[in-house]
């Protein structure tokens, strides 16, 4: 059974930072999209940012480009979000998520649909 388990949410002020991580068991990460997304009450489920086979293909959300970073770590079976400058508006609950199918099947960024396999979710809340 495939599991993902995120940890490293918690309450920090505006300007600070915070590193989520997710760590999947039962499956090998490296073939699979991995992605962050979050969800604030009454809002839908909004993209943060997805890493692709490396580091060097990720894509991001247009409200956290320049401010969050996503990583993964193949060996350890973990992906990882740094988040800096965190702002008020950057409270929710996150997620991570992996893809369906392999990422190879993918050649832009995957619909939020294709990912089949999500977290429990981590709160993060920033104060003003």
């Amino acid at each position: 059974q495939v599991q993902l388990v995120e940890s490293g949410g918690g309450l920090v002020q505006a300007g600070g930072s915070l590193r989520l991580s997710c760590v999947t068991s039962g499956r090998d990460i490296s073939r699979y999209i991995m992605a962050w997304f979050r969800q604030s009450p009454g809002k839908e489920r909004e993209f943060v940012a997805c890493v692709g086979n490396n580091d060097a293909s990720t894509y991001y959300g247009d409200a956290v480009k320049g401010r969050f970073t996503i990583s993964r770590d193949n060996a350890k079976n973990t992906v990882y979000l740094q988040m800096n400058s965190l702002k008020p508006e950057d409270t929710a609950v996150y997620y991570c998520a992996q893809t369906r199918n392999y990422w190879w099947a993918y050649s832009n960024l995957p619909p939020q649909t294709d990912f089949g396999t999500w977290g429990q979710g981590t709160q993060v809340t920033v104060s003003s």
